[in-house]
């Protein structure tokens, strides 16, 4: 029997509850002791029996948020022995960077700028969720951001919708396979449809407001992207887009992702987002809410309790939906558990599953990806890489130095944070050291850095100096426990900020880390400051006025403002929240085992009052003066976005198009030779800029429209290509509502970050 005839069969015979029921996803949590008290609306205690009882009476099609094998058995045999047809129950989680072996924040693997990494990261994320019982990821998160204060910029990709789109198709295959139910995979959820990046002032489930232009030039290539690349399932977004609430808008999802995107999985409600539908004043009740979602061809709705899907058949009653509606649904999610073998094979083998968790080749996976998502902002006077054998001590500064919890960052649930390994002890297992008590400081057995330790052991000593900074308003997340720890009982702010400058004072270096911790960052986690919090400005400063060489580095998802560091700190390097093998990842940077080859994927401003700042802008009507719109500040950036050095230096020469001209649909090949000019191996990420210089509109100064990640051995040389076809110039004009490709000269540049100056121009004539 096919798909298509078995979904049609299981459909005749089931009833418009139990389509309701197919329709509705519950969360399901047993939140863990000393967990604080959730954010909900339903008693904790209370919410897993409910959710049992559901199931069992065919109710509720899908769970999310369970990880344990045996539990994820003990309710799918309640789904299928509960349902009268056999329906199992799909399995989703929150699978951002990693399951049980934590990666480096989605925006610091984008800062990598490989492809290849980025999908291996995936694959493991995907094995391991499939392993537990999960089916389905709510991810990747493809949303630009160009306002960081909002916090969920460290989950996406940055700034850039053709990097960003790059990002989201890499994730995507990484988490699926070549199709939906390969083995050991799962479904991908591209989120959030669409423009959630784009909340005012950068306030996390804030209005948007999104121009013709803008939504289809910057907000929807990356969606586009993942789509094309398989993407079983798109998440709806909270908030009102151009005045209708996202998960009510009939329009973006049957005209514009079905329509034009040509999407064919199945759509997910964020959370309690269609039942939100009343708090925006969109709905008049639950189950008018629910018969706008299934309208608007919302499929499946994912609830903490109470979901307005449970209204459907009064809704099909009432007249307020049809049943074609409620059945074109229905037959995609079916579709989805179909395809994904659920009713072949229902349950998890939970020996298998704590021997894919085990894995220790997951971990170097994750190492590895750390160590190519490190971006070097500064390195004046060549501080890094150190010399080990050259060192006799090395002083360790800062609480997020020693903290496995914000080592592995936000948006992770089930992780170990017994082998994580931080700042700290993968820099003492890579020195070989100890600590000012003569304590043994070999890392766990979890450090995988594969270098050997220098011919004699260099002194690591440790001071937090700074107390944690801890949220002022509770998270979402926070009731799953693992937050941030305090500080020590007995914590002396003043002796310990002492401490940690008389240890930074008599050492030979200083590593400081800054940033931000874990909880201050991603969903309900928006700042209206991107200073460094609390005192750890005034700690650097303190570390670097001892004179001793500092080398900063910053845990972070976001920009943050460091304009004194940048004039004051000489070597920085931004390690993002590493993940599981972070600290390894770290030590191996640091002392130069592997080079730095990372860049930003956005623009880092100096300041808050900046933002948002893209460097794809307008030329505007006075361009001489684009450096100069503030009185009291530069209107340059920090760091301009792809900005990012190397322990290699590289030149770039011979830039070449092949054909001087060409037409509307015909393609150019830009070539140019990259030399390694430096004395060892290291990676650039070579990058293309265009810029059109008239036409049917006005054309931003310059976009990215190609990238490779290479590997130069000292004095080597390569010729690098780049095709600028009709794809890379095409765009959407608001005049015309209408793709097009205009008639015109193009300038092209190629180089190490979109400041690149080496140019060349040719024209598209008809």
């Amino acid at each position: 029997m096919t798909i298509d005839a078995r979904v049609e069969e299981l459909l005749s015979r089931m009833t418009p509850a139990e389509k309701a029921g197919q329709l509705t996803q519950y969360f399901y949590f047993r939140l863990p002791p000393g967990a604080p008290g959730p954010v909900l609306d339903i008693d904790p205690d209370e919410q897993p029996r409910m959710v049992e009882s559901q199931l069992a009476q065919s109710a509720v099609g899908s769970l999310l948020f369970v990880t344990d094998p045996a539990e994820t058995n003990r309710l799918q045999r309640l789904a299928v022995e509960g349902n009268r047809l056999g329906i199992p129950a799909l399995f989703g989680f929150d699978v951002i960077h990693g399951l049980r072996t934590v990666f480096p924040v989605p925006i610091a693997m984008a800062a990598s700028w490989d492809p290849e990494t980025i999908e291996a990261g995936q694959v493991v994320a995907a094995r391991e969720a499939r392993a537990v019982g999960v089916h389905w990821s709510f991810a990747p998160m493809v949303d630009v951001a160009r306002d960081p204060r909002w916090g969920r910029i460290v989950e996406g990709a940055g700034e850039d919708p053709f990097l960003g789109a790059v990002v989201a198709a890499a994730q995507v295959r990484g988490f699926q396979g070549p199709e939906l139910g390969t083995p050991e995979r799962i479904i991908a959820g591209p989120k959030h449809f669409a423009g959630y990046g784009y909340a005012i002032g950068g306030r996390d489930y804030d209005e948007v407001n999104i121009s013709d232009s803008e939504l289809w030039n910057v907000v929807l290539p990356p969606f586009v992207a993942a789509i094309e690349a398989g993407a079983g399932n798109v998440m709806t977004a909270y908030m009102d887009f151009n005045g209708i609430p996202a998960t009510g808008n009939r329009w973006l999802f049957a005209d514009v992702l079905r329509g034009t995107l040509g999407f064919e999985g199945f759509v997910v409600s964020d959370a309690n987002a269609v039942r939100n539908l009343l708090t925006h004043g969109f709905a008049a009740d639950l189950t008018d809410a629910g018969a706008r979602a299934v309208n608007a061809g919302v499929d499946l709705e994912m609830a903490i309790s109470a979901p307005a899907y449970a209204h459907l058949p009064e809704a099909l009653e009432s007249g307020a939906t049809d049943i074609e509606a409620i059945d074109a649904c229905v037959r995609r999610v079916l579709e989805a558990k179909i395809r994904m073998g659920l009713f072949d094979d229902p349950y998890v083998d939970e020996d298998r599953a704590r021997a894919v968790l085990a894995d220790p080749a997951h971990r170097d996976v994750a190492r590895v990806a750390a160590e190519r998502s490190a971006v070097l902002l500064r390195n004046e006077g060549g501080l890094l890489p150190l010399d080990a054998d050259a060192l006799g001590s090395v002083a360790v500064i800062g609480p997020l130095a020693d903290s496995p919890r914000d080592t592995i960052g936000p948006w992770v649930f089930d992780f170990d944070l017994d082998e994580t390994v931080t700042v700290l002890a993968g820099i003492r297992a890579r020195a070989g050291g100890s600590d000012q008590s003569g304590h043994d400081a070999s890392a766990p057995h979890s450090v995988r850095s594969g270098r050997p330790a220098p011919d004699h052991a260099v002194r690591v000593e440790y001071a937090r100096g700074v107390p944690v900074v801890q949220r002022e308003f509770p998270s979402l997340f926070d009731m799953f426990g693992g937050n941030t720890p305090s500080d020590p009982e007995g914590f002396d702010e003043e002796a310990e900020f002492r401490r940690a400058v008389d240890l930074a004072a008599g050492a030979d270096v200083a590593v400081v880390v800054v940033g931000e911790w874990q909880n201050m960052i991603g969903e309900m986690a928006s700042r209206s400051s991107l200073e460094l919090p609390g005192r750890q400005l005034e700690l650097l400063q303190a570390v670097v006025a001892t004179g001793t060489p500092v080398v900063l580095l910053v845990m972070n998802g976001r920009p943050l403002d460091l304009r004194w560091a940048a004039e004051n700190v000489p070597a920085i390097l931004d390690i993002w929240y590493p993940g599981t093998q972070g600290g390894a990842a770290v030590a191996n940077l640091l002392f130069g085992d592997v080079s730095p080859g990372g860049k930003l994927p956005f623009t880092w401003p100096r300041t808050v009052g900046q933002v948002p700042m893209t460097y794809a802008h307008t030329i505007s009507h006075e361009p001489e003066n684009q450096a100069r719109r503030y009185w009291d500040e530069a209107s340059t950036p920090l760091f301009p976005f792809g900005h990012g050095l190397s322990y290699g230096r590289f030149a770039y020469t011979e830039l070449t198009v092949d054909e001087p001209s060409t037409t509307t649909d015909g393609t150019v090949t830009v070539s140019v030779e990259v030399t390694n000019t430096g004395d060892r191996e290291a990676d650039e990420v070579v990058q293309l800029y265009l810029h059109q210089r008239h036409g049917t509109a006005s054309r931003p100064v310059r976009e990215l429209k190609g990238f490779r990640r290479v590997t130069l051995s000292a004095g080597e040389s390569r010729t690098v290509s780049f095709p600028v076809g009709p794809d890379e110039r095409r765009y959407w004009n608001a005049a015309v509502r209408d793709w097009v490709t205009d008639t015109s000269t193009f300038d092209v540049w190629v180089g190490g970050d979109s400041t690149a100056e080496l140019g060349a121009t040719f024209d598209i004539t008809t």
